[in-house]
């Protein structure tokens, strides 16, 4: 089961930071179609934010056809984001990022400065793949 937290310095807001933290999970494979997402009321226990906050996420969540809830059990995956990919198949591809995030810290990048340089390659590349 995924456990949510929130970043206040992430420039989103809690509802949005609360959806993309189930799509990441199912594009990692973390979650899978049958898993059941957290109760609302265990979320605002846990994270002490707005019962409503925690149902229009999972609501744009069942918008999108990936979630569906049943009233007086949960919510529920029903779709997933991985194309297939398992989170054991992405373990090399993690094992590389740790290894070049390691170099970029012994560097002297902070996390804004990795992020920063992280997206401007990822769009860069995507320009020329463009191209």
């Amino acid at each position: 089961m995924i456990e949510f937290n929130l970043d206040a310095r992430s420039g989103l807001s809690p509802y949005q930071q609360l959806v993309q933290q189930v799509r990441h999970a199912l594009r990692l494979g973390l979650l899978s179609e049958g898993d059941q997402l957290p109760k609302v009321k265990d979320v605002v226990a846990s994270l002490a934010i707005n019962p409503n906050t925690v149902l229009k996420a999972y609501r744009e969540l069942e918008h999108d056809g990936l979630v569906s809830a049943r009233p007086g059990v949960g919510t529920f995956v029903t779709a997933t984001l991985n194309g297939g990919a398992s989170f054991a198949a992405l373990g090399p591809l993690r094992q590389d990022l740790r290894r070049w995030l390691s170099k970029a810290r012994k560097a002297g990048l902070d996390e804004e400065s990795i992020e920063a340089l992280l997206m401007s390659t990822f769009r860069d590349s995507a320009r020329e793949e463009i191209a």
